[in-house]
């Protein structure tokens, strides 16, 4: 037990008297259930907002650009608004996936899957505006370096607009490929529990043939750190690429070279905010309330508050800057005196109000461990930081240094429409995953069980050191009773169905094997598999998927741990070299 000391100060993790198969049955529940009605009233409140937004699409690209609000000063408006706001909301999905992970933060094991869906379909969503925006999608490919009836047509490598091509589409490569690297044991989990033939070929396929053996789980963590480690510099870049699109340029309030850390900072701001709005939200749809508990939400508050802080002091510097350099053009800048009495002066108090003064709140504990409260805050700071986006951008196009060209820009419905449907088309992705897909890491949640979970800790609160009453660990104390008079053979069906396949034991003709030779069998798990009547190589290593899971059933310590070890395979090799 002490190999799993945690801090008694530190509060629980996991809630409950969780063991490792209720751990698996709740996290497959979602997915193996049926959807609750709270599931039900979301998705549809989410697939109309969907149609709502499709069908906005599709009067944009049949009619033209035009039925945007868009005029000859303003051409970067509500698209470029919604696309950078979709961005920065999927920028903590990577931080943390990689960089909780490379500082080995246990909270973020609970959260992490549900913060990496969120990073690859908010970036669906922000790819679809430049799409839109080109009038023409079905020319898209036009932008490719590739032979046409034009000539050498190249795409323009200084531009920051081709260099966010390349970082998103990295950002949401590597994103990929760490979601799915690590949805592997739990679409194996849902394979192994399901009782459709449909799904459990299909799960099958998604697992990849995970079928947890030693290799399988080393190169888990082998990939999952390196890709951890390439993840990790995304985190610092894309948003900083994306601030170049405005920081490279001459407009007023745009030319600054605190962009790139402002964004980067607004970025986590915001994709935290909107994690904690999901998570809220699917600890109640998926009945996960002992797994996202208050604990997480405190953590993920600490953050928002961290980086809230960044952004506020970017605030101040933007406005000491405009003021400092008595440049009369920049005051009209998002963040100036123009902006805050000008025609967007609702639009610059959205932010500060949205952004400063209601995350602030969170200092006080009461507050930051209120949940209703944090998903309020939360939903806040999304709309403060879709108010940011459209301050950098809108009012600052709108008020250029030709005072003659300065304009107003209007949304019209299609502008309007056409954000609520990808706000909608999220959440439809977003609920569809969490009813195909495991909202937890269910592998990942259960290293953490005996250190983090409610359980353990309660127990080890109650007996200190004293471990006597905690079913022994291979090769670690011995149980508080005596393993022969544990009565673990008790259903003889299941027994006499194991034996009937490995074999039995005659001791008149063959000598007993040390099965502690086979690494994950120790003094007391040899002692169970006695009780059994396992006693040789012969045996262990005629053991398919199916005695193990009957021997899973028969010993209820450690379910899994036979397959993950592959004893049959070990036994063999034993067995042949005697």
């Amino acid at each position: 037990m002490s190999s799993h000391y945690e801090a008694p100060i530190r509060e629980p993790l996991v809630l409950g008297e969780k063991s490792y198969q209720d751990i698996s049955a709740d996290v497959a529940a979602p997915v193996l259930g049926k959807a609750n009605k709270s599931w039900w009233i979301v998705f549809t409140i989410a697939l109309i907002a969907f149609l709502w937004g499709l069908g906005c699409i599709i009067y944009t690209v049949s009619t033209g650009i035009g039925v945007w609000g868009l005029n000859k000063t303003v051409g970067w408006a509500w698209d470029i608004t919604n696309f950078v706001w979709w961005v920065g909301i999927g920028h903590a999905g990577t931080l943390i996936s990689a960089v909780l992970l490379l500082f080995r933060q246990k909270w973020r094991m609970a959260v992490n899957r549900s913060a990496e869906a969120m990073t690859i379909f908010a970036v669906v969503q922000a790819g679809l505006f430049p799409i839109i925006h080109m009038g023409r999608p079905w020319l898209a490919y036009w932008v490719l370096p590739i032979p046409n009836q034009f000539g050498s047509l190249w795409v323009n490598f200084n531009s920051p607009l081709l260099w966010d091509v390349f970082a998103i589409s990295t950002y949401l490569s590597i994103s990929l490929v760490f979601w799915w690297t690590g949805l592997l044991p739990d679409f194996a989990m849902i394979r192994d529990k399901t009782k459709s033939p449909f799904q459990k070929k299909i799960y099958g396929i998604l697992s990849f043939g995970w079928s947890g053996r030693v290799k399988d789980w080393q190169r888990f963590e082998e990939v999952s750190l390196v890709l951890a480690g390439l993840a990790t510099p995304l985190v610092l870049s894309v948003h900083t690429i994306v601030s170049f699109d405005f920081a490279t340029s001459v407009v007023p309030g745009w030319h600054s070279t605190i962009y790139p850390p402002y964004f980067v900072a607004g970025a986590i701001f915001s994709g935290f905010a909107m994690v904690q709005t999901l998570l809220i939200i699917m600890r109640k749809v998926s009945n996960l309330e002992n797994y996202i508990t208050i604990v997480h939400i405190e953590y993920m508050n600490k953050v928002i508050l961290l980086t809230g802080g960044i952004v506020t002091v970017a605030y101040a510097t933007e406005y000491f800057v405009m003021w400092y350099s008595g440049v009369p053009y920049e005051d009209y800048t998002y963040l100036s005196y123009g902006a805050a009495t000008g025609p967007y002066w609702w639009a610059f108090w959205a932010l500060i109000i949205c952004n400063f003064v209601v995350p602030m709140t969170l200092w006080i504990k009461k507050y930051r461990r209120n949940i209703i409260w944090t998903f309020i805050v939360a939903l806040v700071i999304n709309i403060g930081m879709w108010f940011e986006r459209f301050n950098i951008i809108v009012v600052n196009i709108t008020k250029d240094r030709l005072t003659s060209s300065w304009t107003m820009f209007q949304p019209t419905f299609v502008d309007i429409g056409t954000f609520v449907g990808t706000i909608g088309f999220f959440f439809v992705l977003f609920l569809l995953y969490a009813r195909t897909f495991p909202v937890i890491a269910q592998a990942e949640v259960k290293t953490i069980l005996k250190s983090s979970g409610e359980k353990f800790k309660n127990l080890r609160a109650k007996h200190g050191n004293d471990v006597s009453h905690v079913r022994a660990l291979d090769g670690g104390p011995v149980v508080e009773k005596p393993v022969a008079s544990q009565n673990i053979v008790s259903d003889k069906a299941k027994v006499d169905s194991l034996l009937s396949t490995i074999g039995t034991f005659n001791p008149d003709v063959e000598e007993q094997d040390d099965l502690k030779l086979i690494n994950g069998v120790g003094p007391v798990m040899e002692q169970k598999l006695h009780q059994i009547g396992i006693f040789t190589f012969d045996q262990v290593s005629r053991m398919t998927d199916r005695e193990y899971d009957l021997l899973d059933e028969i010993v209820s310590e450690f379910p899994g741990r036979a397959k993950r070890d592959d004893w049959a395979g070990q036994a063999l090799i034993l067995k042949n070299n005697k």
